[in-house]
C-alpha cells in the first residue's frame, strides 16, 4: 500500500506515456524510486530505501525530508508523507483508493494494515535487484519497441514488455479492481511480456513468469525450458517458481533460457518480424552467474 501511496503521486504529475510507462517504479542502490517527478516549475523524487529503512523526498533544491519505514499504518503513511511533501510547496492529491487488491480500503483511512518486516523488504529488494540486472542484459537482444525494467505498485510486479509492432485486438478488460481504460491502453498492442511477481495473490508463491498478448494458437504447448517451468490455464502465462531459480547450480543461466524460450515462443507462433527486431544481446550482464543468497 506504501508503494501504491508513492506511484500514485507520480501517476497524478507526471505526463501520460503510452502503455502506463509513467507509472512505475525503478529498482535503485538502496531500494526503489519514483525517478524524477515534475511539479510546476519543479521536480521531485521519492525513495524507498531497504538498507536503512527509511522514505526520503528529494527536491531539486537541495531540500530533503525523511522518515521511518518501521511498524506503521496505511493511513499514518499516508498522512506524513502529504505532510512532508506540503512542507517542501508540493501539494497533491491522489485518489485514495487502492488498485488491483481484493481489500480497497482509502489509505487515508487504512489503519489495520501497520505491519513492516524489514528483513523480508530488504529480502524482497535484493531479488529484485538480480531480477533487474538479469532483464535488462536480456532486454539488449531487442531492438524493436520494448519498455524498460518496471516496477509496476499496482500488481506489485516488475515487467519486461516486448512489443510485435502491430496492433492488438482489445482487451475484453475485465481485471478485478482495475479499469478496463487502463488494461486496453496497457495491450493496445501485441507484446511477450515476462517478469517476476513475488507472491501473494493469483500466484501465492514467488515465480517468474512470461505471457503474450494475444495468444497465439500453440502458444501453451510451445516446448519451453527449463523443465521446473509449466503452463498455468489459471494465469494464462508460463511460470517458473523463484526456489526453482534459487536452488539451481546456475541461477541466471536457468532464467535467461526460461525468458528466451517462452519469447520465442510468443514470437514464432505469433509470427513477428524475428529478423528485423532481434540482435545479439549484450555480453555485459554485470556477472557471469546470478548469485542467490537471499
Amino acid at each position: 500500500m506504501w508503494t501504491q501511496i508513492v506511484g500514485k503521486i507520480r501517476l497524478l504529475q507526471a505526463p501520460h506515456v503510452n502503455h502506463w510507462w509513467q507509472v512505475p517504479l525503478y529498482i535503485t542502490t538502496r531500494g526503489f524510486t519514483t525517478s524524477a517527478i515534475p511539479f510546476q516549475q519543479r521536480i521531485f523524487e521519492i525513495d524507498f530505501d531497504f538498507l536503512d529503512h527509511k522514505l526520503i523526498v528529494h527536491t531539486d533544491d537541495g531540500s530533503i525530508r525523511t522518515f521511518g519505514l518501521a511498524g506503521r499504518s496505511v493511513a499514518d503513511f499516508y498522512w506524513e508523507l502529504m505532510q512532508a511533501l506540503s512542507s517542501l510547496g508540493i501539494h497533491v492529491n491522489i485518489w485514495t483508493t487502492p488498485v488491483e487488491v481484493p481489500e480497497r480500503i482509502p489509505f487515508e483511512q487504512d489503519d489495520s494494515h501497520a505491519s513492516y518486516d524489514a528483513k523480508n523488504a530488504q529480502r524482497c529488494w535484493r531479488i529484485m535487484v538480480q531480477t533487474d540486472r538479469i532483464l535488462k542484459q536480456f532486454r539488449s537482444g531487442f531492438i524493436g519497441k520494448c519498455s524498460p525494467v518496471h516496477l509496476f505498485w499496482g500488481a506489485f510486479d516488475m515487467a519486461l514488455t516486448r512489443f510485435s509492432g502491430r496492433l492488438a485486438p482489445e482487451h475484453p478488460g475485465n481485471v478485478p479492481a482495475l479499469a478496463d481504460f487502463v488494461v486496453r491502453e496497457a495491450y493496445s498492442h501485441e507484446v511477450s511480456s515476462c517478469g517476476f511477481w513475488p507472491g501473494g495473490g493469483p500466484v501465492e508463491e514467488p515465480a517468474f513468469y512470461s505471457y503474450a498478448y494475444p495468444e497465439p494458437p500453440g502458444f501453451k504447448e510451445a516446448p519451453i525450458v527449463p523443465g521446473e517451468a509449466f503452463y498455468s490455464s489459471d494465469l494464462s502465462e508460463f511460470v517458473l517458481p523463484y526456489e526453482a531459480v534459487r536452488t539451481a547450480n546456475r541461477p541466471g543461466e536457468m532464467l535467461r533460457s526460461f525468458l528466451q524460450s517462452t519469447y520465442e515462443a510468443a514470437a514464432s507462433l505469433g509470427n513477428w518480424d524475428r529478423a528485423g527486431l532481434e540482435r545479439k544481446p549484450s555480453a555485459n550482464s554485470g556477472g557471469k552467474y546470478w548469485e542467490f543468497h537471499v
